[in-house]
């Protein structure tokens, strides 16, 4: 397990179609990474934020320097079977994705998320990430925010690819009630059932190739967290002068209520 890396990250919302499309253009270049095989795997993310939402509203300010703190687990197809996690801080300077991380036994995540871990034996690298942990949660007051859950399909680069990593996430659902990872709690869609979000994930640049195909399929790229998109939704707010989702109640297959608008930092979600 990478413990620790630097990258960047495109980020395209397409349809199921294009999705399929453009997996069949990437045979050659790319293969499905050895723990996704060829139907993909579960993933949920619970996310932390301060009472006021920091985290929330660094993306949608747009800051060049901004943090988020999250519990990852890839459960079962029936989202059972959570018993180990990862604790992840996503950082992002600029352009540059950095990310930090360590694994641990769930109830050890909660509790580390929780701004104390006892107990438990970690390496240099695994005692830097508890302490900054840590400190964003006793500096912040942190607690859980938003549980996303997505079903998603990883390839990698071959050997003349290497670090490269494309993601098609489908299934992008969320809640704000009942915080756990192994929460029965119905989740609601966020993104339509029939739409994905394709990140391209590299180390120094887009290859050539790639490149040349994701212009040829007329890709936008889009500044979309699954975060913000999700705590929006689940809080039925909208933005001003922000495009957390283009999608409009009719697209998703449960009635939404009418979202009320807020502009940023200007009123507690």
């Amino acid at each position: 397990m990478i413990r620790r890396f630097n990258r960047f990250e495109l980020k395209y919302l397409i349809t199921s179609a294009q999705a399929e499309r453009l997996k069949q253009a990437l045979i050659g270049h790319v293969e499905a990474d050895s723990f996704s095989g060829s139907r993909g795997y579960p993933v949920l993310s619970l996310y932390y934020d301060s009472p006021n939402h920091d985290f929330f509203w660094d993306k949608i300010e747009g800051l060049k320097f901004r943090r988020k703190l999250r519990i990852r687990a890839y459960p079962q197809a029936d989202q059972s079977g959570v018993t180990q996690a990862m604790v992840e801080i996503k950082q992002r300077i600029n352009k540059t994705v950095q990310k930090r991380r360590l694994k641990l036994p769930l109830e050890k995540a909660y509790e580390l998320c929780s701004g104390k871990l006892e107990g438990v034996e970690l390496d240099p690298l695994d005692a830097a990430v508890v302490s900054e942990v840590k400190y964003l949660v006793n500096a912040k007051n942190l607690r859980p925010s938003c549980l996303i859950s997505y079903h998603r399909q990883a390839y990698q680069g071959n050997q003349w690819n290497s670090g490269l990593r494309i993601t098609f996430d489908t299934e992008l659902k969320t809640s704000v009630r009942d915080l756990k990872l192994d929460s029965s709690a119905q989740n609601s869609y966020f993104i339509p059932p029939d739409w994905c979000i394709l990140e391209i994930k590299v180390d120094e640049r887009v290859p050539d190739w790639l490149a040349s195909l994701l212009s040829s399929q007329e890709l936008e790229l889009r500044r979309i967290s699954k975060y913000c998109a999700g705590l929006a939704h689940a809080h039925q707010i909208q933005i001003q002068n922000q495009e957390l989702s283009p999608f409009q109640a009719q697209d998703f297959p449960e009635p939404l209520p009418v979202f009320k608008i807020l502009t940023p930092r200007s009123a507690p979600l």
